[in-house]
């Protein structure tokens, strides 16, 4: 098992083993491609993520990233014979190197300062619906199958952080019955329960997640790392320390030159030009 990826930058000159990657202006799409089997997650493409999300939080000139599947599904999660099967064979030292591995692709996409939208087709399950719930921002389709399996398995629901960020989006009520049951959520209760922020239809769901992520690029993006970081932080902290920690992070934007750009935009009734500094 390869666990570790030399990722160089810039990232539009990377061409990943495990997937697809494209980058457009500066929207980085991320694509994973084994349609065939729905996109299932290996050892090696769970570490290649993992690498490729730590080396873009010092990529400059990518400001929002798209995660999708190929072949009109997302991601049927670990595979079964390469992941589940020979886990089987492994002792509690190696079962942890994995568990922690697959723990260390999520931390890296919360700890990047660029947003992060999934495209979600068809089949999300298991790891799928981790890498899902771990993104900024959700597009679903009508077709779309959610599902948190770990317990249809033998494991527990608290899978990758699951039990912290689940809870965050959709309430605990319905995390606790998702990851007690292991059952699906079609597309439409996923959005009702907010887990999609909103549903596209399938022929359009990439083309509006790129449209959404070059909008957000085009903005204060040193700002909106701030707000992604803070948004993770305050989990963790009491309201009063929340609101002395945004008075910071407020503060350091208040030095940027984006911030300088939006008040000489509004004063000469123009659209600012933000570039992130």
């Amino acid at each position: 098992m390869s666990d570790r990826f030399e990722i160089t930058l810039p990232i539009a000159d990377y061409r990943p083993q495990h997937f697809l990657l494209a980058v457009t202006g500066k929207v980085a799409t991320i694509t994973l491609n084994r349609p065939e089997r729905k996109n299932p997650l290996t050892f090696e493409s769970y570490a290649e993520l993992r690498d490729l999300f730590r080396a873009l939080k010092y990529e400059k000139t990518v400001a929002a990233i798209v995660l999708t599947g190929a072949g009109g599904n997302f991601c049927s999660g670990g595979d079964v014979f390469e992941i589940i099967e020979p886990l089987l064979s492994r002792d509690t030292k190696g079962l942890l190197e994995f568990t922690e591995m697959t723990g260390d692709a999520v931390k890296a996409m919360r700890a990047c300062p660029q947003p992060i939208i999934a495209a979600v087709d068809g089949i999300c399950v298991g790891a799928g619906a981790i890498l899902a719930m771990a993104s900024d921002i959700r597009l679903g389709t009508e077709a779309a199958k959610v599902a948190f399996l770990f317990n249809r398995v033998g494991l527990a629901g608290c899978d990758m952080g699951a039990c912290a960020i689940l809870p965050r989006i959709i309430g605990q009520a319905r995390a606790s019955e998702l990851l007690f049951t292991g059952r699906s959520m079609a597309g439409a209760e996923a959005e009702r329960w907010g887990f999609f922020n909103r549903l596209v239809a399938s022929d359009a769901l990439l083309a509006e997640a790129e449209t959404f992520a070059a909008r957000l690029a085009d903005g204060p993006t040193f700002a909106n790392g701030i707000t992604k970081k803070m948004l993770h932080m305050e989990w963790a902290m009491g309201v009063d320390e929340a609101i002395e920690q945004e008075a910071i992070a407020q503060a350091l934007c208040m030095q940027t030159e984006d911030y300088r750009r939006a008040f000489n935009a509004f004063a000469s009734k123009t659209k600012p030009e933000f570039q992130g500094n």
